[in-house]
Formats: C-alpha cells, sequence, structure tokens
C-alpha cells in the first residue's frame, strides 16, 4: 500500500530536507517516526529536497507500507514520535502510480523579508533581513524578466545535480505590508516583503540567488535592465551572492486533480 503525507517543519534546527550521515535532518527524523510507528523500516520520497535552514508549509512524502491504518491514525501516530518541529499535517492512500516528486506539476516557495534598521528577533530564522528601503516596482519589473522558460545557470549553485538548467516560472508575486506612516527617524516604513514564487522545478539555491538580485535592484544597486544580463550571462559569477535561507519556506507541490489531494497550504497567521 502507497501513503502520501504532508508534513510541516521548521527548518533552523536541522540540516536540510535529505537524509544524511548525521541524522539531523529532517527526513531522517519523518522516517525515524515513521519506523517507529508502523514497526517496519520506512524509506520516503519528497516532492522537493529544502537546504539547511528552509522551512517546510506542505512538504509531501510517499512510502509504501504493508501496515493498513486510517488516516488519521497515522497523522496522529507519527507525530508522536516527532519533535516538536516537525509534524505531519494529513496522510492518504494513493494509487502505487503516484510519485511524490514525479506526480507534481509545479512547486511553490514563499520567501518572507524583514524591512528594517534593526535585526529580527523574535522573528530570528524565520525571515530575511535587509536594513535598508526597498523599491517594490523596480523588483517586479526585475522579476517579470524572470518569467517563463529559461536557463537559469546564473542563479544555480555549483552543487546543482539537476539534469538541465533549463526551468518555467509561471508566477512571482511581490507584496508588503508596510506600516501606514514612515518611522519619524528613519524617513522610511519598516515592513515585511513577502515574493512568492511558482515554477515547474527549481534548481539548487536558484530562489536564494533570485532574491540576492531582486534585493540589489531593489535597493538601487543595480537598474532592472540588469536582471536580464544576468539571465543571459548564464554564469554563476554574474549574479549576486546567495541570500539567507531564514525566510525561505517551500509552501507545497501543486498536483492533478485526479490524486486527490489537498490543494492548499494550511494558514499561518504569524506568516507575514
Amino acid at each position: 500500500m502507497r501513503m502520501a503525507l504532508g508534513v510541516s517543519y521548521n527548518g533552523q534546527g536541522y540540516n536540510g530536507w535529505q537524509s544524511q550521515l548525521s541524522g539531523n535532518t529532517v527526513q531522517d527524523k519523518l522516517e525515524a517516526a515513521l519506523g517507529r510507528f508502523a514497526t517496519h523500516a520506512v524509506s520516503t520520497l519528497c516532492a522537493g529536497r529544502t537546504d539547511s535552514g528552509v522551512h517546510g508549509l506542505m512538504q509531501v512524502v510517499h512510502f509504501d507500507t504493508h501496515l493498513r491504518r486510517p488516516n488519521a491514525s497515522w497523522v496522529r501516530g507519527t507525530n508522536t514520535f516527532l519533535p516538536p518541529d516537525i509534524a505531519v499535517q494529513w496522510a492518504q492512500q494513493v494509487p502505487d502510480s503516484f510519485h511524490a516528486r514525479a506526480s507534481a506539476t509545479a512547486r511553490r516557495y514563499a520567501y518572507v523579508l524583514l524591512q528594517s534598521p534593526v535585526r529580527p528577533s523574535v522573528e530570528s530564522g524565520r525571515v530575511g533581513w535587509v536594513h535598508m528601503p526597498l523599491n517594490g516596482d523596480a523588483m517586479r519589473q526585475a522579476a517579470s524578466i524572470l518569467l517563463g522558460e529559461h536557463d537559469f545557470t546564473s542563479f544555480r549553485a555549483s552543487a546543482c545535480q539537476a539534469k538541465t538548467p533549463v526551468k518555467t516560472i509561471k508566477r512571482i508575486e511581490i507584496t508588503d505590508s508596510r506600516a501606514a506612516a514612515p518611522h519619524p527617524e528613519l524617513g522610511w516604513s519598516p515592513c515585511y516583503w513577502r515574493f512568492e514564487f511558482e515554477a515547474n522545478a527549481f534548481l539548487h539555491h536558484m530562489i536564494r540567488n533570485i532574491m540576492g538580485c531582486l534585493i540589489a535592484v531593489g535597493s538601487d544597486k543595480q537598474p532592472v535592465s540588469w536582471m536580464q544580463s544576468v539571465l543571459n550571462a548564464r554564469s554563476r559569477d554574474a549574479a549576486a551572492p546567495t541570500f539567507s535561507p531564514d525566510g525561505l519556506y517551500f509552501l507545497g507541490p501543486v498536483y492533478d486533480a485526479e490524486w486527490k489531494l489537498p490543494e492548499s497550504t494550511p494558514p499561518f497567521a504569524w506568516l507575514p
């Protein structure tokens, strides 16, 4: 029997998703918990790997098991053995033809960025940070250059194992929760920015490298046209440094309706 799970996690304390010898990854913790509940070894495959420090709001995994239990029992039973910063959100039996990664038609991420003269405190590890005001219109113009199918070599980490750098970005949305009035001493408003990305797939560090470039444009260090130059260069050296993982969230994969899986990420009131 094949089961699919939706899993959320705070990535601050882990060395990313993928299993490592250290055992300190989200996959390691999940498989250990599943093994204790199912009383047999469980190997999972995920929709999209996340790096160290990156969070997951709706990671989807699948695994095969001979144990038959109600869906709610898989959720409650597995969560009993998970640390408090990882939780199964739902469980569902799926056809044997379902594959968490190969069946996904798209993947969605959000990056939450704090614009403030003072570094984050209670949001530490949960948001990225810039200490200068950003130009939203300039960033949106630069982001529009990346829409569609392109060779994203300039935004690809050297360790990336993807077979091709050609990906299709379907959507980039940039919004801010700006305060009603500017800070009296700064002349500009501290706020949260939210960047949402949807693509058929992403390269290793692709979003964090794009974020570095968008912030370079938003802070007027580079013109909007620079983004096209970076894209055309097909060289990692042409782009900005890789931005912090702290504010990056895997919102989850997108599947065709035939699989009858939950479509949306559960609401998180604290996430701007």
